[in-house]
């Protein structure tokens, strides 16, 4: 039986380990190393001071955003929607800047930060540049949670757009609104109008690669979000982020605004402001999951080490 690593991760192993395993350079993203870097604006909706006094979220403001697939190339089609997709994005003004990472899955892959270095390690390339599926297969046996995201997305693959796709924040944040009442909040960031795009857009999309559809989208204006937050229950779990709340599709969640997507950025106005999720207006407080804890480091970390 393959032996495991034991003990205390740190966020620079993972993000150390994160690269090599998926054969990147030192300078590269860790993750989601290609994207598209784009702005826009936001509208809160009435009913955002009722879930936090953050001003990043009930007041209008610019929006820098990123968005991003995992494991595929720049221009792929990814037609089987087997890529983990990323939409990063950055609300408010002066000192009341929030920054929010949401991807396509609603679970995180790992429940700790090392389980999350055991999980990459596991699937470190040999020398014949592949994996061990018996090490990958004997880890996943051990740890049954780290399967959930990518059952999750071979169950549920995204659409072909990366403008038609829903986005998760997979931690729970404390959310204090202007009575001084905190309760725990998921985003939940989710195409405006989806259901009544015809089928032609999907086919659209798989014929011209993500980024090309994408920027086709945008100039024709027709990329928009709601930003949502779906509301806690007692007992719901906020410190395991590879489950989901009890009945999260069906729970009541409130609009807190709308983002609209106006144009492209050059890469680098991303690059330079990096979209770290420690960066969060007063209002909305850090999730108290070890992932999370672990994320913020990581993120600035990985902006050190590509300057």
């Amino acid at each position: 039986m393959p032996q495991f690593p034991s003990g205390a991760a740190i966020p620079m192993s993972v993000v150390d380990v994160l690269r090599a395993a998926a054969g990147l350079q030192p300078k590269v993203r860790a993750s989601f190393c290609w994207g598209r870097c784009v702005r826009g604006t936001y509208a809160p909706s009435d009913q955002a001071k009722e879930i936090t006094r953050s001003r990043s979220f009930t007041m209008p403001s610019r929006v820098l955003a990123r968005f991003s697939a995992d494991g595929v190339s720049a221009n792929a089609v990814d037609i089987d929607g087997c890529s983990l997709r990323g939409f990063s994005f950055r609300l408010g003004s002066g000192d009341q800047l929030s920054d929010i990472v949401t991807q396509s899955v609603p679970v995180h892959f790992a429940r700790t930060l090392d389980q999350m270095l055991a999980f990459l390690q596991a699937r470190m390339p040999g020398p014949d540049g592949k994996p061990d599926m018996a090490r990958v297969e004997a880890f996943s046996a051990a740890n049954p949670e780290t399967l959930r995201q990518a059952s999750y997305l071979a169950a549920n693959p995204p659409p072909a757009s990366l403008a038609y796709t829903t986005y998760w924040g997979v931690h729970a944040f404390p959310a204090t609104n202007a009575r001084g009442e905190t309760r725990f909040i998921k985003f939940k960031v989710a195409p405006v109008g989806d259901e009544r795009r015809p089928s032609e857009h999907a086919a659209t999309a798989k014929s011209t690669g993500l980024l090309r559809d994408l920027d086709s989208r945008i100039a024709a204006r027709d990329v928009r979000f709601s930003v949502m937050a779906l509301l806690d229950r007692p007992g719901d779990p906020v410190m395991d982020v590879t489950i989901r709340w009890p009945d999260e599709d069906g729970r009541e969640a409130v609009r807190l605004g709308t983002i609209v997507i106006t144009g492209t950025e050059p890469n680098g106005a991303c690059e330079a402001s990096v979209f770290n999720p420690a960066n969060l207006a007063e209002g909305i407080g850090h999730p108290p999951d070890e992932i999370f804890a672990a994320r913020r480091d990581a993120y600035a970390i990985s902006q050190t080490e590509r300057r």
